[in-house]
């Protein structure tokens, strides 16, 4: 749950409940549960606290450089990357707004923040996760259109992006019913203790349904609406494609086509493995966090059992479907061409920055020590990295377009 910092200013003293001289304080205490601060002991807590940085890091890092790619460079809008872009917004958001706040929950006990960081990211964190999935979706059935039917008309990109903004409707429009539950609320019962014996209250943030059987229906819809179904049709879609192209690859080989034709086979190919990658890690990643949520809310669980499912299991589980969303760049990077220099260039662009600035300071160092002399400032020497990226600013502004190949994902 999300909210503004509760101030967790002390409001007793745990040896307050043992001043009572006939033993009602005593009989009060045994009606509290006292809780640590910290729900992990130090080496446990840097463990995530270093798992939750490393994710955020690569999250922002691969996604925005993905963005950049396909913002900056006209001729990678087609209407697959268009998605891919869709997916890499959705990814940030979730590295942005989830990430930080789940590993605060994940180390306090209680919830650290109010009632509008609660519900902020509970809707944020499922309408990015549905975004991701909904567009996942989308690319599936556009590449089953253009392999399987390719006579029929292609979806333009003005379509792509009619098609991105009813997947946002849709996504945000299913989450709604959480941010309205979602709530923060006091345990009146139990506190929680920090190291020097000083209590705070304890804050949760909760989905107050009216009803239980509320809460096991909607859990049971977004599984099936953001999870299951989707995953079904992605597989379906994909087997498709799959058959398809091996039926295709195996009449090429028949009427011996020309090399061209085999490297644009090869191209397809490789662009789909892509694609059913992405679809198998997401559904790999986000099975453990389904799973749970439907062991929670559909199993009677004891007090242990609830306590190490909530406190070790859940935030692996979210870590490990948050690292879908750091790792799908690198995805791109290691299937695409494209992204991969793209990706190439970005890092020897921040190479070939440091080099010069490493080349002046000495220049001006050697300037500065013999100013006796007539000192000749040597010329920048010709660097491979700032080379390459030289290329590819030219492919930005329109000129050596020969140094890039360009992949038609369409």
């Amino acid at each position: 749950m999300q909210g503004s910092a509760v101030s967790p200013s002390p409001n007793m003293s745990s040896l307050d409940w043992k001043k009572g001289q006939d033993g009602s304080a005593l009989r009060d205490m045994n009606n509290y549960t006292f809780s640590s601060y910290y729900q992990h002991s130090l080496p446990v807590a840097v463990i995530f606290i270093f798992a939750y940085i490393l994710l955020f890091f690569l999250c922002m890092i691969g996604n925005l450089v993905v963005c950049f790619i396909l913002l900056k460079n006209k001729q990678m809008r087609t209407v697959t990357n268009i998605f891919i872009l869709n997916l890499a917004v959705s990814d940030l958001l979730v590295g942005i707004f989830c990430l930080p706040i789940t590993l605060m929950d994940n180390l306090i006990t209680g919830w650290p923040f109010d009632i509008f960081i609660c519900k902020m990211s509970g809707l944020i964190q499922g309408a990015s996760v549905s975004a991701s999935v909904f567009t996942l979706v989308a690319i599936a059935v556009e590449r089953f259109r253009c392999i399987v039917y390719p006579f029929q008309q292609k979806l333009t990109q003005k379509q792509a992006s009619v098609t991105i903004v009813l997947i946002w409707i849709l996504a945000v429009t299913i989450m709604c019913p959480s941010a309205v539950i979602l709530t923060v609320s006091r345990d009146e019962t139990h506190f929680m203790v920090d190291s020097q014996n000083n209590t705070y209250p304890l804050y949760t943030c909760w989905e107050a349904w009216p009803e239980k059987e509320m809460r096991k229906i909607y859990t049971t819809v977004l599984f099936s609406h953001i999870y299951l179904a989707p995953v079904t049709l992605i597989i379906i879609t994909y087997a498709c494609i799959a058959l398809k192209l091996f039926r295709s690859a195996a009449s090429v080989g028949d009427v011996h086509a020309d090399d061209d034709r085999h490297r644009v086979s090869r191209k397809k190919i490789r662009v789909i493995n892509m694609l059913i990658f992405l679809a198998l890690l997401f559904t790999v990643t986000w099975l453990p966090l389904w799973t749970l949520m439907l062991l929670t809310d559909y199993s009677t669980l004891t007090a242990s059992q609830l306590n190490l499912v909530t406190v070790y299991i859940f935030p692996f589980a979210h870590w490990l479907a948050f690292f879908n969303s750091s790792v799908n760049p690198f995805i791109f990077g290691y299937f695409n061409e494209n992204f991969r220099r793209g990706f190439q260039a970005a890092f020897r662009f921040q190479l070939c920055f440091l080099k010069m600035r490493s080349h002046r300071r000495a220049s001006k160092r050697r300037a500065g020590t013999w100013t006796h002399n007539r000192v000749s400032v040597e010329a920048q020497p010709h660097n491979s990295a700032c080379h390459e990226n030289r290329k590819w600013k030219g492919l930005q502004g329109g000129k050596k377009r020969n140094e890039l190949v360009l992949e038609d994902l369409d």
